[in-house]
């Protein structure tokens, strides 16, 4: 058995590089061969994991969940996928909260030598990936928008702060939505496409499985026109989403569908994220592609 060890040096504040002996010594207890890699600049992660494919058995990484879709964007498309080890040290990790993988560092390099293989399913955005989370409208561009070195002080506030300033006006747009058994055009100023429980560090649906073959789609509608009565009840209901949760909603203005396909045709200035990183403008396509990664986790 052979891994590869793929890590940013300022991940987790620097944790990673100050840790690199201890998580070496402790990898090469369970693999014959750990080779390391070290990213010198974005989207590294997403070519060394594709090379990685076919050579090693397992890819280790650090990182958020910016990251992992990285990894996964690199590995996604390769019919000899390794196996991928996570040790999480982003700031939210929704990732690792979904699937109970520990979220410190020495916690987290045990669950790579004592757990178990897992396949999970991810979502094919057009000719992009992703594992949790696809969402549009108001304030999924703070994620990605909010500056690193807030993120290292600040953490999950870093990203409250960027949405309150950039996405405060909430401005409407318009969606042609079509799933199996839903078909409609709607004004709306968020949409979300949920696989996995939690989302911005919020627990929004904790009945969903990674494993299901299962999307679960919270659309937030607006009137055409809106006036700043109906911006604020907007706002209202998409803070619902993340206190309340998927289950809970009963509002009249928000939607929920659920299953395995869904496109959505919109403006071409409409910005998707995906897993927390600036994705793709313009009209998706979202499928599920079932058990299409494997990934160590707790043993149940």
């Amino acid at each position: 058995m052979n891994c590869i060890f793929m890590y940013n040096p300022q991940s987790g504040n620097g944790v990673i590089n100050k840790k690199l002996n201890y998580i070496i010594e402790k990898l090469k207890k369970q693999y014959d061969k750990v080779d390391i890699y070290k990213t010198e600049k974005p989207k590294d992660l997403k070519i060394e994991a594709e090379k990685a494919c076919g050579v090693y058995d397992t890819i280790i990484f650090a990182g958020g969940d910016g990251s992992f879709n990285e990894v996964l964007q690199g590995v996604a498309e390769k019919d000899n996928r390794p196996t991928l080890g996570y040790l999480p040290c982003g700031t939210v990790n929704d990732i690792a909260r979904a699937l109970k993988i520990p979220r410190t560092l020495k916690k987290s390099v045990k669950n790579i030598i004592e757990g178990e293989i897992h396949n999970y399913d991810i979502m094919k955005v057009n000719d992009h990936y992703a594992m949790y989370c696809v969402c549009a409208g108001a304030f999924t561009s703070a994620s990605y928008l909010a500056p690193q070195n807030k993120k290292k002080v600040l953490g999950r506030i870093a990203y409250g702060l960027q949405g309150i300033k950039n996405n405060m006006r909430f401005d409407n747009f318009t969606i042609k939505f079509n799933s199996e058994i839903a078909h409609y055009e709607t004004e709306t100023v968020f949409v979300l496409v949920m696989n996995g429980k939690t989302v911005a560090g919020f627990k929004i649906n904790n009945d969903s499985k990674m494993d299901d073959g299962k999307l679960e789609v919270v659309i937030v509608k607006q009137h055409p026109n809106p006036t700043l009565l109906k911006k604020l009840k907007a706002f209202v209901n998409v803070l619902k989403v993340f206190i309340l949760g998927y289950k809970r909603l009963k509002e009249k203005e928000i939607e929920r569908v659920e299953g395995s396909h869904f496109q959505f045709n919109t403006n071409e200035n409409v910005i998707w994220n995906f897993d927390g990183e600036k994705g793709i403008s313009g009209n998706i396509n979202i499928d599920v592609l079932p058990l299409h990664i494997s990934l160590i986790v707790p043993k149940k």
